[in-house]
């Protein structure tokens, strides 16, 4: 019993296949080897439409007569054929995104001295939060700067991918973290130090004023938390006098920030090493034995133990003995 061709083939609209092609091309589907007046019968439609769709579906490579004297057709293979159309489509979704974003650009250019609130966006969500995060390093050209400081949402050890990419990228980074940034538990091995293995410049401040990260001269994200909502929020800031003034402070930051030493292929172990850097920064026992997981009494023993070892007296004694050793 002949019946109609499968529904829903209109949404092949949105890949670019007009109608009735759709409805012609899932009939073949089903009937291969079908000419237009079986077509037509099968659909319920003109033969004129069949014809046409054909003519349309044959161009497309979605469609192919059979060779002979008989007017009969084929239908390509459904991932192939509709693949193809759908790979046109998100080419042509890249563009209109790309002039999107261009047409932003000009719109928020054109209207920062009329409209000021243009320069800053909020968003809201860990989800968008984290997406506005990602696509800011991505559209990054030149480099990215940063100050980080706790609190974070993911667990250390999280990040090594992004650190990955950091390497492959080519991008310059330029990252303040403050002190207890580097007495965060874990942060300091687990996320700091792999993303110095991987190319990034650190250096470390007291305190920073903000969590900010900057991506070349264009855009800075500044995560913040809305009391009222109970959800990560975040200001997204657009080329504007105020983007250059967070500029302006991350250079001021950086001249006076302390360069965070290297991973040193020679030495101590990386337990030391961060005992190490630990103490260099002037954290206390007590932020030290969270940081590295430790207990109080372990943390002075450790701390005493690596004195004796440098023949030091003091921390400060400490700290230089120990990059004159070339351990940090």
């Amino acid at each position: 019993m002949l019946r109609p061709a499968n529904k829903g083939t209109d949404v092949l609209e949105s890949v670019g296949l007009p109608e009735p092609c759709g409805t012609v091309y899932s009939a073949l589907v089903e009937h291969p080897e079908s000419g237009a007046a079986r077509l037509a019968e099968i659909t319920r439609l003109p033969l004129s439409k069949v014809r046409g769709a054909l003519d349309r579906l044959t161009a497309e490579g979605m469609a192919s007569r059979a060779p002979g004297r008989t007017a009969v057709w084929f239908a390509s293979a459904p991932d192939v054929a509709i693949g193809s159309l759908v790979g046109r489509a998100e080419q042509e979704l890249v563009r209109v995104r790309s002039l999107m974003n261009g047409l932003m650009d000009s719109y928020r250019e054109a209207a920062r001295y009329t409209d000021p609130s243009l320069s800053v966006e909020v968003v809201r969500g860990y989800e968008e939060v984290g997406r506005r995060f990602s696509h800011l390093q991505s559209e990054a050209r030149h480099q990215i700067r940063g100050f980080d400081r706790p609190p974070y949402l993911n667990n250390p050890g999280t990040n090594h991918d992004n650190a990955a990419r950091r390497a492959r990228s080519g991008l310059n980074y330029r990252v303040i973290y403050s002190r207890a940034a580097l007495a965060w538990p874990d942060r300091l091995s687990q996320d700091i130090r792999p993303s110095q293995t991987f190319g990034e410049h650190s250096r470390t401040r007291p305190t920073l004023p903000i969590k900010m990260v900057i991506s070349d001269d264009r855009q800075a994200l500044i995560p913040i938390r809305d009391p009222e909502e109970a959800l990560t929020t975040a200001y997204v800031i657009h080329p504007s006098s105020l983007l250059d003034a967070l500029i302006a402070l991350f250079e001021a930051e950086w001249r006076l920030a302390l360069p965070l030493p290297e991973v040193s292929e020679q030495g101590p172990d990386e337990a030391t090493r961060t005992l190490l850097l630990l103490l260099a920064s002037g954290q206390t026992d007590e932020a030290i034995a969270r940081a590295l997981g430790w207990s109080f009494r372990t943390t002075q023993r450790r701390v005493q133990a690596l004195m004796r070892t440098l023949d030091a007296t003091t921390r400060f004694q400490a700290g230089m003995e120990a990059r004159g050793r070339g351990w940090v």
